[in-house]
């Protein structure tokens, strides 16, 4: 079997990624207070970016049990290669997530970064520098070769992450997915394999 239509499979529940300032891991069940909290407080900072939740879904941060269940989908997804899902940890406290969806193998070999990030922790660089830990992951570990980031234009707060990094713009895709109940516009950013390797002593220098 060709290598790039295999994932690697470390051991999922003590998978950790370090940065210079913070940590990746898969959540677990028992970080639903902290997650829940987070996820309560910033409800009006993180809605208007979200796809619409379905009326019959039970809202997981209001939920242990549906917090429990959607920690097994996204450890299903790593076990299976097709999504990466991290916590994002500040000083050892939970404060947003980084997640590498939508990984696909044979030829393509991509994969689509997203994130988000407590209010009271944002504009200090660190759901950049999770990027970086989550790219260096994606290319070094995984073996992808492209890894894109899908926004909406009026998104400021997310589109100054790829300002921080001076990934590619690619353009703009209309009505590509539904947010928050609307079918939105999105800009799409983008690095290659090729491309990390003439930036990544860049990009982990400032950000590592």
């Amino acid at each position: 079997m060709d290598w790039r239509n295999r994932a690697p499979h470390p051991t999922l529940s003590g998978l950790r990624l370090y940065g210079r300032r913070v940590m990746l891991r898969p959540l677990m069940t028992g970080d639903f207070p902290n997650w829940s909290e987070v996820r309560r407080r910033n409800r009006d900072w993180l809605v208007p970016w979200e796809p619409t939740r379905p009326p019959s879904q039970v809202d997981p941060a209001e939920s242990r049990d549906a917090f429990a269940a959607r920690c097994g989908i996204r450890e299903r997804e790593r076990a299976n290669g097709t999504a990466y899902s991290f916590g994002l940890f500040v000083d050892a406290a939970f404060a947003g997530e980084v997640n590498l969806a939508n990984v696909q193998r044979g030829p393509i070999q991509t994969g689509t970064v997203g994130y988000w990030i407590d209010q009271q922790r944002a504009g200090q660089g660190y759901v950049a520098e999770g990027v970086v830990v989550l790219m260096r992951y994606a290319f070094d570990e995984l073996r992808l070769h492209r890894l894109e980031v899908c926004i909406v234009p009026r998104n400021t707060n997310s589109r100054r992450v790829m300002d921080k990094l001076d990934l590619r713009e690619e353009g703009t895709s209309v009505r590509m997915l539904e947010i928050n109940g609307v079918w939105e516009d999105h800009t799409r950013y983008a690095i290659t394999a090729e491309e990390w390797r003439e930036r990544q002593w860049e990009l982990c220098s400032v950000w590592l």
